[in-house]
């Protein structure tokens, strides 16, 4: 079996979505949102629905970015985080990281059934299972931080699927859907109530002054009262976003299989990481496992984690087709709680969403409310909990010295590897990092034979790039910047392609 040849994800059918001009004016509104996605939209949505004049701004098409690459889980239930919580920032916030979530699960649910949106919204319960005495120690602790909080959820010891679990956690009805047309709802109605989406127009800095103001790329200038920066990575240079964030890659296929699936969506409590659910698409039940989490750019053949989840999937569930795959790529923040609200102290005209780790279906509306809140002068009772600002000495002191020295041990080997790979050993449909006249340099050969060539040095920092068989992208390991085969910037913190050879 074949994986197919380019990776795709279904949740970016455009035809559902409308298209939007490019911005070719400078234009001035009251807030102005960044980004495509989930938060975007739904920050926008609901500052246009008090009646306030927003205008929503996306360097590529509506679900263009992370949001277009998700497993679409809605729930509070992220993996084993509230013992972990508890530990580092006590029960009362705990808790409200629970209620946050809980809420926007809540207004998701209350949003699509009120308006009637045809997302496949539906009701299933969220599992988290042990297959090792390690998984089972950390869901009795997990459990007992439930039990804590008043979280509803049931310990029980067997499962009715076939992954030998030893024990289960489940947190009942949460969800799952499709965003595509979730999102062209909050759209149609953000342009119903007098708001303006433009799409293909990327944002490059940010002036702070008596009133905000963005430019774009292309030379116009966006004014207004505050801007919320809700793109996968922060447009603008200041807050040092890249030193307290880091990228992780993780894979998905989505497959046909006999197995007669009974509903749940399960992710295990150990190492490897395994992500299970249904999804019903063009009138077809599949499959999607997901999991083989590394940080970007640095992880092993980027082919050989979808074969891992193909073999995983054909010992669990049989396998009769492979329908697609994609990768997805989630900023953790160094205490594994999103910053969200304003970027920096001293500046209450820029607020910024970002670090969602996994979960950025919840996460979206969570941070929509706080972001929309605080654009409108509301108080909001998790602006504390997600202010960027705030600093836990434990574990940010420790997350923040071993990401220093990761990023410094992978700019020094990128620097010194000794590459002897030619580019004329490149069949078709091939990437790797060679050396040109003693220099280290990038090269792909497409379908057609054409040898593209780049420097592999991140326009960031500096770092070296690495070659990503299974996306056909150059990854920077150091800061999870990533850029086409022949260099365009598709995620920051870089800015500026890599140089073409």
């Amino acid at each position: 079996m074949q994986l197919p040849e380019y990776p795709e994800s279904y949740w970016r059918r455009t035809a559902e979505l409308p298209a939007f001009p490019r911005l070719t004016r400078d234009l001035e509104t009251e807030f102005a949102v960044v980004g495509g996605g989930l938060t975007g939209l739904t920050t926008a949505y609901l500052l246009a629905k008090e009646g306030r004049r927003v205008a929503l701004l996306t360097a590529d098409r509506l679900l263009g970015g992370t949001t277009g690459y998700t497993t679409a889980k809605i729930t509070a239930q992220h993996d084993l985080i509230y013992d972990e919580l508890i530990a580092h920032f006590g029960e009362d916030k705990a808790r409200l990281y629970y209620e946050a979530n809980a809420g926007a699960l809540a207004f998701m649910r209350a949003l699509a059934a009120e308006h009637g949106i045809a997302c496949d919204f539906v009701d299933e319960d969220a599992v988290v299972y042990a297959t090792r005495e390690e998984g089972l120690h950390k869901l009795d602790k997990e459990y007992a931080a439930y039990q804590k909080l008043g979280i509803p959820g049931e310990r029980y010891d067997t499962l009715t699927l076939p992954f030998g679990a030893t024990a289960a956690l489940s947190m009942k009805r949460q969800a799952r859907f499709h965003p595509a047309p979730y999102a062209a709802f909050l759209a149609s109605e953000i342009v119903r109530l007098g708001g303006e989406i433009f799409e293909e127009t990327t944002m490059d800095k940010f002036h702070d002054g008596e009133r905000a103001s963005v430019t774009t790329k292309d030379g116009y200038t966006v004014t207004c009262d505050s801007v919320a920066a809700c793109s996968h990575f922060p447009f603008f240079d200041n807050g040092f976003y890249f030193a307290r964030l880091h990228a992780e890659s993780s894979y998905v296929i989505a497959i046909k299989s006999p197995y007669d699936y009974p509903g749940g969506m399960y992710i295990t409590a150990n190492e490897p990481k395994r992500s299970i659910r249904e999804v019903t698409y063009g009138g077809e039940k599949l499959l999607l496992i997901g999991g083989e989490s590394h940080k970007t750019g640095q992880g092993e053949c980027t082919i050989a984690h979808y074969e891992t989840l193909k073999r995983f999937a054909e010992d669990t569930f049989g396998v009769e087709e492979i329908r697609y795959r994609w990768s997805t790529h989630d900023l953790v923040s160094t205490d594994k709680v999103p910053y969200i609200g304003y970027a920096r102290e001293g500046t209450p005209n820029l607020l910024v969403a970002t670090g969602y780790r996994k979960w950025g279906m919840t996460t979206s509306a969570v941070a929509g409310r706080l972001l929309a809140d605080l654009m409108l002068g509301w108080d909001n009772p998790y602006a504390e909990l997600f202010g960027p600002s705030r600093f836990q000495a434990d574990p940010d002191m420790g997350t923040l010295a071993k990401e220093t020295g990761d990023v410094a041990y992978h700019f020094v080997k990128g620097k010194l590897e000794w590459l002897k790979k030619d580019p004329d050993e490149l069949g078709l449909d091939e990437g790797a990092a060679v050396r040109i006249h003693g220099r280290r340099c990038g090269a792909y050969r497409d379908h057609e034979g054409k040898l593209h060539v780049v420097d592999t040095t991140c326009t960031h920092m500096g770092c070296e790039t690495e070659w990503n068989a299974g996306d056909r992208t150059w990854d920077c390991p150091c800061h999870g910047s990533r850029f086409t085969f022949d260099g365009e910037v598709m995620h920051g913190p870089a800015k500026k392609p890599l140089g073409r050879l």
